[in-house]
């Protein structure tokens, strides 16, 4: 026989599992598969829908129109202007400091010239020289009644009044 001549149904399959008699299951409910499909439906066109406004918004965002532009413009031009202030004012600060550094070590240098020029003059003075050349202008030492002793309280100045 030929294959064409063979007349086997094509669909029937057949398929036995030991000798008993198996429950009928129930009929497909058509309502449930109806309502399930209904619902994939639904969750494909939200789905869809949310692809295409995010796809509208991110179009959106990259438009710039002029008004966006002018805002990024006076930002940048704001932050740069900031920017070279604070910069100059740096600059300002480390010149300010340098000079305050130099003026102190200038003032240093002129307390110890002065302390130096003071001990130079103390040492060069004479003192028994100055007490003859005193004399001989006729000056004296000054008598018990001529001395005045002042007491302070707790103050710590005093104001001499002469005579």
């Amino acid at each position: 026989m030929s294959k064409k001549n063979r007349q086997r149904p094509e669909n029937i399959h057949t398929y036995e599992d030991g000798n008993t008699v198996r429950k009928l299951e129930a009929a497909p409910d058509d309502y449930g598969d109806r309502k399930q499909r209904q619902e994939e439906r639904r969750l494909s066109e939200q789905k869809r829908r949310r692809r295409r406004a995010a796809r509208r918004n991110r179009e959106r965002a990259l438009k710039m129109n002029a008004g966006y532009v002018v805002f990024l413009s006076v930002c940048v031009i704001v932050v740069t202007f900031t920017m070279a202030v604070y910069v100059k004012m740096q600059s300002d600060l480390v010149t300010r400091r340098g000079r305050i550094e130099t003026l102190e070590s200038e003032v240093s240098q002129l307390k110890t010239d002065n302390d130096s020029a003071y001990k130079r003059i103390n040492a060069s003075i004479n003192l028994k020289k100055v007490k003859r050349q005193a004399r001989k202008f006729g000056m004296k030492y000054p008598k018990d009644t001529q001395i005045i002793y002042y007491t302070i309280d707790n103050s710590d100045f005093m104001t001499q009044y002469s005579d």
